[in-house]
């Protein structure tokens, strides 16, 4: 029992702070570590090589660049639609198991995209692909904050955003040499070796977790894969241009999916759409800020390669090369910003770095039509810092925000902000090439105008977060 005299209260100090330090320089399990940012890296980097190809994929399967970008939507549907119901598997059954089965689902479901024929049979693998990458993104984050002392998450998210950057600086690369050699369909096929080796360090190494005390209810499970497929569903067929009966009955099934699900949910101590953590300001406002950003990213990464092949001229390698910049500069820049994340706020860390994005993807929509290399390549280096400056530390408010018994929860709806940003940024790409018809320069630089937009909008969400407590 402590002892309440002032001298027993000075001797008890020292091992309290004893225990802080040691807390903050506890060992990482490093192999546990690369094991999860292996998984991380796969997702990103076949997101990234899917971007760059996209106008080559619609050239070899005779599709036009609006209905192309199905590739891309019908991935984010599915991640973003399975992404809760796996984090509450994670919560229940442990995010070890979770990362590990969509692991393996996503390696073989990229034989299925290697193997593609059509774009009917592309679409359809890589929604199983998605599904794959939205059990690994569903747990991610839950997995790091297991593997690394609170003292020290920021530079735990730093590294994730690290390696997500790095995956999308190698994704170009990697798509510009594969595609000099070979066919694009080979770009899914190397996926293959990299997810057995992948599984081979996850199975011993990630780390083990007992059962929460929640179950898991498969109807609530169905009513939020129901609600958030619909969603995406209605955003690309409206950007499409669909008949309107083709817009209306998916947000139709959403209102009614999503109502029945937070009527169903609750009173529920830890919700599979966590609403309830969006009840904390800090928390609601870190989720807004990453979805209008990664709307503002997927504007450029989905615009960008058509912009560069068909107005510039470059052939799919240079343009693979030109969309380097970016993500080298968010690699350099992110664990950067993880460090500074645990010593000033993120509001303002977040802020800064968002208002760069706005100018970057602003001075790209006034691209000259005849543009140098250096012309882009400046450009895309001031949004990579930008971007970069911003995803550590929201990321660390977002995790700081969540009590920790919900990790599973708030890690997916970072993921579930991520990619419905990027799936509202590649919509509204297809509607602004739909729109512009045979004009794809009009269209590519009205996408990165609406890109700067969102930055901006994102901006002042961080911002705000300085006046809450």
């Amino acid at each position: 029992m402590a002892s309440v005299d002032p001298a027993g209260a000075a001797r008890a100090a020292p091992p309290a702070a004893a225990f802080a330090t040691d807390a903050a320089a506890a060992p990482i399990d490093r192999l546990a570590l690369v094991a999860v940012l292996m998984g991380v890296a796969l997702a990103s980097l076949d997101t990234s090589i899917a971007n760059t190809v996209l106008p080559v994929i619609a050239a070899d399967l005779r599709a036009a660049p609006a209905a192309s970008i199905w590739v891309i939507t019908a991935y984010q549907l599915a991640v973003v639609a399975t992404l809760l119901p796996f984090a509450a598997l994670g919560d229940r059954l442990g995010p070890r198991r979770i990362h590990l089965v969509g692991l393996a689902l996503f390696t073989a479901a990229s034989l299925a995209c290697a193997l593609a024929g059509s774009l009917a049979a592309l679409t359809a693998a890589r929604v199983l692909q998605g599904i794959g990458a939205g059990a690994m993104m569903s747990v991610n984050i839950a997995l790091i904050r297991r593997i690394y002392p609170a003292a020290r998450l920021g530079r735990g998210v730093g590294l994730n955003a690290l390696v997500v950057g790095a995956s999308f600086a190698l994704g170009p690369t990697v798509a510009s040499l594969v595609l000099s050699l070979g066919h694009w369909q080979a770009l899914f096929a190397i996926n293959l070796p990299l997810g057995l080796l992948a599984f081979a360090f996850a199975l011993p190494a990630l780390p083990r977790s007992g059962r929460s005390g929640h179950g898991f209810d498969p109807l609530t499970a169905l009513l939020t894969t129901a609600t958030f497929a619909a969603l995406i569903l209605a955003l690309g067929n409206a950007a499409q241009r669909e008949p309107w009966p083709w817009v209306v009955l998916p947000l139709a099934v959403t209102g009614v999916c999503g109502g029945l699900l937070l009527r169903r949910q609750a009173g529920h101590p830890a919700p599979m759409l966590p609403v309830d953590l969006l009840r904390r300001p800090m928390f609601a406002l870190s989720t807004g800020t990453a979805l209008a950003s990664f709307a503002a990213q997927g504007l450029a990464f989905v615009s960008l390669p058509f912009y560069f092949q068909s107005v510039l001229h470059r052939d799919a390698v240079a343009t693979g090369f030109l969309l380097t910049p970016w993500p080298i500069v968010v690699a350099l820049a992110a664990p950067i910003a993880g460090r500074l994340s645990d010593r000033y706020p993120p509001g303002l860390l977040g802020g800064i770095g968002l208002a760069v994005l706005s100018a970057g993807m602003a001075s790209l929509a006034w691209l000259p039509a005849d543009a140098s290399v250096v012309d882009i390549a400046w450009r895309m280096a001031v949004c990579g810092a930008g971007f970069g400056g911003f995803q550590s530390p929201n990321l660390r408010a977002l995790m700081s925000a969540a009590p920790p018994e919900r990790s599973g929860g708030a890690s997916g709806m970072i993921a579930v902000a991520r990619l419905t940003g990027q799936a509202v940024g590649a919509a509204l790409v297809a509607l602004c090439f739909g729109l512009a018809g045979a004009h794809v320069a009009n269209g590519s630089t009205w996408a990165l105008a609406l890109g700067s937009g969102f930055a901006a909008l994102a901006a002042a969400a961080s911002l705000a977060r300085l006046w809450v407590r």
